[in-house]
This record gives C-alpha cells, structure tokens and sequence, in this order.
C-alpha cells in the first residue's frame, strides 16, 4: 500500500537536514581552526550526505527489485561508514573543547538523517506521479 508522506513529515526532514548542515557549517565558520581543518570537516560532511543518499536509494531499489550491483551497494554501505569514521578521527585528534567535539557530532548526525529522510520523501512523493515512479 502506497501512502504520501505528510507535509509534516516533509516539513521536518528538511529542518533537520537544514538544522544539521547549517549549524555544522556556521559551527566551521565561526570556529578558530585552520582553513585545512575546516576543508576536513566540510569534505566529510559532503560526502556523508552523498553517501547516505547513496545508501537510502540503494537500499529502497533492491526493496522494489530494481536492479542494485552488489558492488554498488556495498561501496554506498562503505562510504557511509567511512564518513563517519573519517569524522570521529577527525574530532578525537582536535584540539577542540569536549562540547564542541559534540556539537559537530550531533549536527553531521542529524544533518546525514535529514539527507536519509528527504531523499525518502522526495522518492515516495514522485512515486505517486507516475511518470518519475523508478527516477529517483
């Protein structure tokens, strides 16, 4: 059975994507590292949202059956873990304070489960369309 997801549901994806990628990259922005780090820590979080994209859509395919190579899915598997294993390294090593060490966490966690969750929304939004059903 096909259901839409709601508008608030869709609503609080994108806050949560937005909440979690703005404060991270207003957290880089203000914060006293060198512009290497912060090139570190943006990188990984871009990738951590491609990844996770990655991996909703993989996952959600073979759910459908259309047609996922395992080599694909596994790679979307491990870059998400890698991602965030390249951010925890990166956040043990720094020499920041344990709240701020934090506050990157949490904002790349709750911006990787926005990414997740708008991308779910905008595949179960077109997928009642018709026309895009298996484009997203």
């Amino acid at each position: 059975m096909y259901q839409k997801p709601s508008a608030a549901f869709i609503a609080a994806s994108w806050v949560a994507l937005g909440a979690g990628m703005v404060g991270f990259l207003v957290g880089l922005w203000r914060s006293e590292m060198l512009l290497n780090e912060k090139g570190y820590y943006f990188a990984v979080l871009m990738y951590g949202l491609f990844s996770v994209v990655s991996v909703q859509k993989s996952v959600r395919d073979r759910l459908e059956g259309i047609p996922v190579t395992d080599i694909y899915y596994g790679i979307s598997w491990f870059s998400t873990i890698l991602c965030i294993v390249l951010l925890a390294v990166g956040l043990w090593n720094a020499t920041l304070l344990p709240s701020e060490k934090g506050f990157y966490a949490f904002a790349f966690l709750l911006a990787l489960f926005g990414a997740i969750a708008v991308q779910k929304n905008t595949r179960d939004s077109t997928q009642g369309s018709g026309s895009e059903k298996r484009n997203s």
